[in-house]
């Protein structure tokens, strides 16, 4: 239910059959997965516009509310209202005539309305070319702009480019009011920009040629998560205000999209703070104060309630790490951090006290308390929606939540007939004609939709399974959460190219604790500025039930079947609509037939849970007796060698986490006795949170290189964290895990010890005739690159660990991302490394290889790990071209997805998974005849016959070579070529 920010709508009306008793209102619903509505339909039930009837609670508490005790207000009064209930009058007919002009004037009003958006849209889209800035823009002029920040500034994730972690940047928007141009020419204008504060880079990057590109648009900013990691701008830059006016001097650019909301991106270097020229207002101070407050009363708690707390009470999202960020993404609980109308309804009942008597004489809450009429009450109740939106900020699921509280509690005021679908349809018109961007935020899309599927799904979903005999509060409960879930599935396709299959599960069990955090965070909110240690006790309370939310999260993220891959954009999008149609279908057939739900529910369970032994069955996946896998992690490295049951050795961990726990999940490993990390770039060692997710990992070997140091940190950080001792590979150490022996040919050892390591646990003792080399001294500091004896070590890539494993026979050449300089040593210092099964080949395959070094390995099968669509060309075709023509078969993870390999040097053989975006979305080629993306076959026969390989069993020219996972018994045909080479022939590993 990603994105569904659902409360403080109006309450869904009364089921057919449910409707209250005479004389009281309807009672309280659920919006936002069981959160209580404060304000909504205060009726007898619902009428078949979707609107709500006025019953005789509201016509009383009017009339007793001015005073008339009852009488003489015809329909108004209670007496006369209860004897109208029970009689019975028969519908009037409306003649064609009625029916005709009511048709005629809902046409004009559809036309006056898109007319009226047309036209806000256009002034809206004028301010955006109206003075000299965005002409400023275009040429990338350097100019000083006066503005006024207008959002609060948000530290964007850092990303892996290539080699490097992109530094986090601020961001904010602003409008600005003051520029001064290159030439000096002054000018008052008022243009919304977008802000982004960088700081220096540090360090350069491997892969040159990256593309800059334009400048970034406003949809790659958001709250991103890690707000308080280490460098990024100035806490000065991070504490500006909305409505505080500050002076920047700045290079100025065009948005990314020319449909942008901003006129120019406006990209400062934040070493210094920013020249403030004005201060923010009294009522912005005044919530900033109140938010600074709730986060120094959360500073002394646990990490997950640090930083959840914050977030689900005003949407501060600025401590969420990025893990748990990506576990609310998973399953879909990422709109309790979106503040929407749960949280508004929570602030409401606290003054209105339950719905079903928020008219009547014995209402509840503080608004009878203090002494307030009815129409106090909603005037109060307006000044804290009011309130609500400044202090959460006017983010569009805020903005719906408030419109539509504001127009119920104008219900309430006057008394009037409440409707909840025109309620809702008149804030999103309200909405859009005040901000037309609105239209185009998914955001906002999301909440609507959500909030539509309570009123019109959810209370006819509940009925029936009321009507099977489950708690009406439960059925309350599920039927929100699926309505929900179901109307935003095909938008969360449309954005991110997936289902999630615990949604509605983690929702269910979310919900248990939201209101308690919610209330607990907002009573510490508003203790805060005035008795801190009060505060800190509420938020010690608030922080149980937080924590309950973000250990949902995590699980549900940690299941192997929480989400599955769906395809993309609107068509992908329309698909799941129409799937999602016919599993409505098919659940009302289940509800009818108790074996046909049960049936559904274990399905469910399985594709969930997916055991690994159902899985391999279905998919193919991982295939039996596999040796080694590539793992498709993007733009990077991660291979995993079979060492056992759940267990292996890793080298390297790819860019994301996330897609390197997916394969180690798939595969089925528990434990990783050895860790390798071949050097610091981030396309290798950014992943290794995903590693260490739920597993046991015994060591971290890297090498001695520490740079770049930033990402050596990352490592030593993310190793502490999980007490995970790391060690240094020493050239020539051996060591044999199960079935595997391998032995460090590369780095050479250097001249100064490297950095400090933590103490090292017992870890299978080197495969070697001589002592192992003494550890590193841990009271010395690292050294650069010419701390190596090695002219060839110029920098990370040359010192990349370099193996050559040995497992049932076959070999396996790893050369992480030497560069030719570096290949060159390693035969040299090798003389005796002779021809491989396998080679991981050099640096994605980019053109910086040695002919040589392919020459001497002449690999039987080149595996190139690299990301589809990558900016720097990788594979390089050339180099692709010199492998085949040696004789290797060549698979890549670009377009073949993950590889496993299998067999013995007399019977090699690979399964491909299919490319995976993401390390979601299949998109598999099949590898037909003896070629691989345009290898001919008579090519490949040539070059096997000049590598010494050899054909067995091949009666057809277009025998496989490679077989795609999900071909074999459970998908209709299994293709399995074999790669034969006498025994003789394979590589192996120098004795000491």
């Amino acid at each position: 239910m990603a994105g569904a920010p659902v409360a403080g709508d109006p309450a869904v009306g009364e089921p057919p059959g449910e409707r209250a008793a005479a004389g009281s209102a309807v009672r309280e619903r659920t919006v936002a997965v069981g959160v209580p509505v404060a304000v909504g339909s205060l009726a007898d039930g619902p009428t078949g516009d979707g609107s709500v009837e006025e019953g005789p609670a509201v016509g009383g508490a009017v009339a007793d509310e001015r005073g008339t005790g009852g009488k003489g207000k015809g329909r108004r009064t209670g007496e006369a209202t209860v004897s109208a209930r029970h009689r019975t009058v028969p519908p009037c007919p409306r003649s064609p005539h009625i029916r005709s002009a009511g048709a005629l004037v809902a046409v004009a009003a559809v036309l006056l309305c898109a007319v009226a958006g047309a036209a806000s849209a256009a002034l809206h889209a004028a301010d955006l070319r109206r003075g000299p800035l965005p002409a400023w823009a275009q040429r990338y002029a350097q100019v000083t702009v006066e503005l006024e920040v207008t959002g609060d500034p948000r530290v964007t994730r850092p990303k892996v480019r290539g080699s490097q972690r992109t530094p986090p940047s601020l961001v904010f928007t602003g409008d600005a009011v003051r520029l001064t141009a290159p030439d000096g020419a002054v000018t008052a204008v008022r243009t919304p920009v977008l802000v982004v504060v960088q700081q220096h880079r540090a360090g350069g990057a491997k892969d040159r040629g990256s593309p800059q590109g334009r400048a970034a648009g406003p949809h790659e900013s958001g709250r991103g998560p890690g707000g308080e990691a280490g460098g990024g701008p100035s806490p000065a830059w991070r504490g500006l205000l909305p409505s505080t006016r500050i002076r920047v001097t700045a290079r100025a650019a065009p948005p990314m999209s020319p449909a942008d909301k901003v006129a120019a991106v406006l990209r400062v270097t934040g070493g210094a703070p920013p020249l403030t020229t004005g201060a923010p207002s009294a009522l912005q101070r005044f919530a900033g104060s109140l938010r600074a407050g709730l986060r120094e009363a959360t500073d002394g708690l646990r990490p997950d309630a640090r930083a959840l707390l914050p977030g689900l009470v005003v949407g501060d999202t600025s401590r969420v790490p990025p893990d748990l960020d990506e576990a609310f993404r998973a399953t879909d609980l990422t709109h309790l951090l979106a503040v929407s109308g749960s949280n508004l309804t929570i602030v409401l009942a606290l003054l209105i006290g339950p719905s079903h008597l928020a008219v009547r004489a014995e209402r509840r809450g503080l608004a009878p308390l203090l002494g307030l009429s009815l129409r106090g009450t909603a005037l109060i109740g307006g000044v804290l929606a009011l309130a609500f939106v400044v202090v959460c900020r006017p983010d569009p699921s805020v903005l719906r939540a408030a419109a539509c509280g504001l127009i119920m509690l104008l219900a309430i005021a006057t008394g009037r007939r409440r409707s909840l679908l025109p309620a809702l349809a008149a804030a999103v018109l309200l909405l859009v004609l005040y901000d037309p961007w609105l239209a185009r935020s998914y955001g906002f899309l999301l909440s609507v939709l959500a909030t539509g599927a309570l009123l019109l799904l959810a209370p006819r979903w509940s009925a029936a399974l009321q009507r099977r005999r489950v708690p009406p509060r439960l059925a309350e409960v599920i039927a929100a959460s699926a309505a929900a879930q179901a109307v935003c599935a095909p938008v969360i396709a449309v954005l991110a190219a997936r289902v999630g299959l615990v949604a509605v599960p983690c929702n269910l069990l979310a919900e248990l604790a939201v209101a308690p955090a919610t209330v607990l965070g907002f009573a510490t909110l508003a203790a805060a500025p005035f008795a801190l240690p009060v505060a800190q006790a509420l938020a010690w309370c608030a922080g149980w039930p937080a924590e309950w939310i973000a250990g949902i999260a995590r699980t549900g993220a940690a299941l192997p079947g929480a989400e599955f891959g769906w395809p993309g954009g609107w068509a992908g999008g329309l698909l799941l609509a129409a799937a999602t149609v016919v599993l409505v279908a098919v659940g009302r057939r289940a509800l009818r037939r108790r074996w046909l739900g049960l049936l559904c529910a274990l399905a469910l369970i399985l594709a969930i849970w997916r055991p690994a032994p159902l899985t391999r069955v279905l998919t193919g996946w991982p295939p039996p007796g596999w040796r080694a896998v590539v793992c498709d992690v993007g733009q990077g490295d991660g291979l995993v060698l079979a060492a056992g049951d759940g267990t292996a050795l890793v080298v390297d961990t790819g860019p994301e986490p996330r897609a390197m726990d997916r394969c180690l999940t798939d595969l089925g490993i528990r434990r990783i006795p050895l860790l390798v990390l071949t050097h610091f770039h981030a396309d290798h060692v950014d992943g290794l949170p995903g590693a260490l997710r739920g597993r046991s990992v015994g060591a971290i070997e890297t090498t001695t290189l520490q740079d770049p140091s930033g990402q050596a940190e990352f490592v030593r950080r993310q190793a502490a964290a999980a007490r995970v001792p790391v060690i240094h590979a020493v050239p020539g150490e051996r060591r044999h895990l199960g079935p595997l022996t391998w032995e460090v040919l590369w780095p050479p050892a250097p001249a100064t010890p490297p950095l400090p390591t933590t103490p090292s646990a017992p870890i299978p003792p080197p495969h070697t005739a001589q002592a192992p080399a003494a550890p590193p001294d841990p009271t010395t500091q690292g050294s650069p690159a010419d701390s190596f004896p090695s002219p060839f070590i110029r920098g990370p890539n040359d010192a990349s660990v370099t193996l050559l494993v040995r497992t049932a026979g076959l070999t396996l050449a790893l050369l992480g991302d030497l560069e030719p300089p570096s290949q060159q040593a390693l035969l040299a210092a090798h003389p005796e490394l002779g021809s491989v099964d396998i080679l991981k080949v050099a640096h994605h395959g980019s053109a910086h290889q040695d002919p040589q070094l392919i020459h001497r390995l002449a690999p039987r099968l080149a595996l190139i790990s690299c990301g589809a669509g990558n900016p720097y060309g990788h594979p390089a075709p050339r180099t692709v071209a010199a492998l085949r023509a040696q004789g290797a078969k060549v698979l890549r993870t670009d377009t073949d997805g993950s590889i496993a390999l299998l067999g013995t040097p007399e019977r090699l053989s690979a399964t491909v998974r299919g490319s995976q975006d993401g390390g979601h979305r299949v998109r598999g080629h099949r590898t037909s005849g003896s070629r691989t993306r345009g290898a001919g076959t008579d090519g490949v026969r040539a070059g096997a016959r000049r590598a010494g390989l050899r054909r067995t069993g091949a009666r057809r020219a277009d025998a496989r070579w490679v077989r795609r996972a999900g071909s074999g018994r459970a998908g209709g045909h299994r293709h399995r070529g074999r790669i034969r080479r006498p025994a003789s022939s394979a590589g192996r590993i120098p004795n000491a």
